[in-house]
Formats: structure tokens, sequence, C-alpha cells
């Protein structure tokens, strides 16, 4: 597919430009409303044609902690009949927690880890089904209650049973930006990844006490732009990290979900190198 109509959809997907205004320059760019209609499908993430994640060995479950101002929802996945596990908060993209980010923290916990995928919309009722109104949402979300909410996540899984106490997160697009804020507002923090997600001020680099790791689409101009001074803070600052970039794929390239952006040789590798950094991390 021309990366123009990728980019223009990852515009979309990242601005307040209404659905009506991105259909009229997708009909531009394909050359007609009906065209755009024929292409628009491969650009959406499809949730009914993933296959759901399923193994026999997890357990996975909806839960509630307490937030900031009430209680929020979560899904919290796990191996069976094991304890003493390293934990991770899965951090979703910026429509909310959906099927794929549940998948994810499934995942997560057939690789041996208490997973935790919290729904930052929980203040709103939670993750509606329009992921319209899910982006119009996070836009609305109090940036230092959205924070404490996910701090307080850390916490919940720092004192969960079946934990041993480390915690490591792993964000997604504006997960991965939330990531970054974690190991930025979070000393006890072992490990943060961040999946194509905006970075920290520079000045806040030095807080970071963790290991990072920072997965990135070669084609993602829009935030590849940070990664520079970002790199350059975390050597400044002497903090343990690996960037990696992959060439020739774009912004989300990790969600199975969404077929033009979708690569799996390097959502295979980034998640593989993912994984061995949480078992070096957090056992």
């Amino acid at each position: 597919m021309d990366q123009k109509i990728i980019t223009l959809y990852d515009s979309y997907t990242h601005s307040q430009l209404s659905r009506k205004e991105f259909m009229k320059k997708l009909a531009i760019l394909t050359g007609s409303t009906a065209l755009a209609l024929t292409v628009l499908p491969l650009l959406e993430n499809n949730y009914v044609a993933a296959a759901s994640f399923n193994n026999e060995d997890v357990v996975s479950e909806n839960i509630t902690y307490s937030g900031v101002e009430g209680d929020m929802k979560a899904v919290l996945a796990q191996p069976k009949g094991k304890k003493k596990l390293g934990s991770v908060l899965v951090i979703h993209e910026n429509r909310g927690l959906n099927p794929h980010i549940i998948d994810v923290t499934k995942r997560m916990a057939a690789e041996g880890f208490l997973a935790l995928g919290v729904d930052a919309l929980s203040p709103f009722g939670g993750t509606p089904a329009d992921e319209d109104k899910g982006r119009e949402l996070i836009g609305k979300l109090d940036a230092e209650k959205n924070l404490q909410n996910y701090l307080k996540a850390l916490e919940y899984l720092r004192n969960h049973k079946n934990g041993n106490g480390k915690t490591a997160c792993v964000g997604f697009c504006w997960g991965g930006g939330m990531a970054n804020k974690l190991a930025v507002n979070d000393p006890k923090l072992q490990a943060a990844v961040a999946y194509y997600g905006a970075q920290p001020k520079a000045e806040e680099v030095s807080k970071i006490k963790g290991s990072i790791m920072l997965h990135y689409g070669g084609l993602d101009e829009r935030i590849n732009a940070g990664i520079p001074a970002y790199e350059a803070a975390l050597k400044q600052n002497n903090i343990d990290y690996k960037i990696f970039i992959y060439d020739g794929v774009n912004h989300a390239f990790n969600n199975n979900t969404s077929p033009t952006r979708y690569n799996e040789a390097a959502a295979k590798l980034a998640w593989q190198r993912t994984i061995d950094l949480f078992k070096r991390k957090i056992g």
C-alpha cells in the first residue's frame, strides 16, 4: 500500500482530525470515495479477524484496583499455579484496552509473568466499542491523575500474592509514551519497554533508575524525530538502555490486528528482545 495512505491513517489516529476529513483526504489519495471505502478495512484494526490468544496454562480475570478517584478496571493474567512471578504492567494504545492489548497481556503471562493490562479510560466508564470515541476520551484524561493511576497499578502488582515484588512495564504507541513516563516517575521500576512511544523531556531522564528498551519503526517519522534528544540524555545520565529501529516498518508494527502496519518479523524480534530483558531484570 502507498506509504502516503499509511501516513495519513497514522496522522488521523494520533490527532483530532475528524473521520469526515480523514475520508475526504483518503479519497483524494486513492482517487475516489469508492476506492477509499475499499482501502479502509485494510487500515483499521480488525479484532474479529485477528486470532485471539488462548493458552490452557494461562488464567485471566477482570479485576479492579483503587485509583486516584475510584476503581480502575484491568485484566489480570498469570500462568496457572505459579507464584513468585515477576510482574509486567501492559499499557494500551491511544484508544483504550482493546482485544489486541488484552491478548498481549495474556501472551505476557504465557511467558511466565504476572501481567496486568489497565484500562486508562476507567474514569469514563471504560473503553468504548467505538475506537474514535476512545481516542477522544484519551485526550480528555487528566495527565497527572492518569499517571498516578498507573503508578498505583505498579504498587498493586508489587503487593500481589503471586508476585515477587519486581516490576516492569511495556507500552505501545500512547502506552509507549506512558512507559517512558513511568520510568521517569517510579524509581522502583526495574525495566520499561516502549514501542514507538513519545519520549520524556531530556531534563527528566536523570530520574530513571531502571533499564530502558525502545522499539521504533523505521518509517515512523513522527515519533522518531524525538529519538536523538532522548538517546543523548540517556547516554549523558549513564542509563542502561537499548534502542532498536526496524527498517522499513511502520508505527504500530506490533499490532497484528492492523493488516497494513503489522510486520511479523519485526514484531517477533522485538517481542523476544522484550521478554529476554524482563527475564533478566524481574525473573
